[in-house]
């Protein structure tokens, strides 16, 4: 009998060696490039326990300024629009004053901060009166992200617990950034508390109203087995993941696994593994439907071997050996009297055809 593989003996208490042989599937070299396989080592790790949240990309209150004119007039020229980016003191607005002058007195409206303008509500020979907000202008520098946190999870958070922040809209990445405070109060049709973040927006992909998702770190443990969520296969009640055999080239063992804990990234493995088993992330989703592959297992244990192996993958014992060798010293002299039999029928049948179509 063969010895197993490593990835076949880290699966030993769920997996017979009859039964991981047959949940061994083996590809050839462009199979294995066609569905990208990529594998992970599995090795202890910190697991984090997370609760999810979603929330969305708001300015701060303080962040938006308003500029008008103390003095009525007209506006004579208009020097930023809607989009437009905006420095501290940049003229923005000329407004030709009601005050009497030949000609009347230009005054120069200065932005009150730096900025994006988000709002237009002056035109050229607009007539300007000191109600009037004329632009508005916001500091998009930084940012809020208010995550909106279930009631059953919000005490397991405090301000100054870690998060990642996914914003769909601009992908990459999540953001990891610190929860400044709680909102002031909880909302009751959503049931909910609002958790707030800072996020700077140095490079202004962040937007008000952008969606973000939140994932909480709620706590952590030390030397956990944890795959990418992408390895686990399978339904909740059989999870499988695939592991590289340590033996044959190409080839992937289909493992079932005891799961544990699950985050936004990672799964808790509670049995199935070994450190140093290399598990496919991806590809895994197309490997499981890949049937048995493409070379059968005696194909690629002969190959691996030099030998010829039983269909299923065992060595040929020496009694097969035997039995192969008596069957074939049965079978030659069988095969010999038959060959001359043939032969023999074969000429007489030819003599016959002949005589009958030459008769003279």
């Amino acid at each position: 009998m063969r010895f197993l593989p490593l990835a076949l003996l880290s699966c030993i208490t769920l997996l017979s060696p009859t039964e991981a042989r047959e949940n061994t599937i083996i590809l050839d070299a462009a199979g294995v490039k066609n569905l990208g396989i990529t594998t992970v080592t599995a090795t202890p790790q910190t697991f984090e326990s997370t609760t999810f949240a979603i929330g969305r990309i708001k300015a701060p209150p303080t962040s938006t300024s308003v500029l008008s004119s103390r003095i009525a007039g007209r506006a004579i020229r208009v020097h930023a629009f809607i989009r437009d980016t905006v420095r501290k003191d940049q003229i923005l607005v000329e407004v030709e004053s009601r005050q009497p002058g030949n000609p009347p007195p230009i005054i120069a409206l200065k932005a009150p901060q730096s900025g994006l303008i988000t709002n237009s509500r002056v035109r050229i020979g607009q007539p300007i009166e000191p109600k009037n907000e004329l632009l508005h202008i916001s500091d998009h520098s930084t940012l809020l992200a208010i995550a909106q946190i279930p009631e059953t999870d919000a005490a397991k958070i405090t301000p100054g617990l870690r998060a990642r922040i996914s914003i769909p809209a601009i992908g990459g990445a999540p953001i990891i950034a610190t929860m400044k405070r709680f909102g002031i109060q909880a909302d009751q049709k959503s049931g909910t508390v609002q958790g707030i973040f800072e996020l700077p927006n140095t490079e202004g992909k962040l937007q008000p109203r952008m969606r973000a998702e939140f994932t909480f770190i709620t706590a952590s443990r030390t030397e956990i087995i944890s795959l990418p969520r992408a390895a686990l296969q399978g339904n909740t009640a059989n999870p499988v993941v695939f592991i590289k055999d340590y033996e044959l080239p190409n080839a992937f063992i289909k493992s079932p696994v005891i799961t544990g804990e699950k985050n936004d990234q990672f799964v808790e493995i509670l049995s199935g593994l070994f450190p140093g088993d290399q598990v496919v992330t991806q590809g895994a989703y197309s490997l499981s439907f890949a049937g048995a592959g493409s070379i059968s297992l005696k194909e690629a244990l002969d190959a691996a071997h030099g030998h010829e192996h039983n269909e299923d993958g065992s060595e040929i014992t020496e009694d097969q050996k035997t039995s192969e060798k008596t069957a074939e010293s049965k079978a030659s002299p069988a095969l010999a009297i038959y060959a001359g039999i043939a032969t023999l029928a074969a000429l007489v049948f030819a003599q016959l055809y002949w005589k009958k179509s030459n008769p003279r």
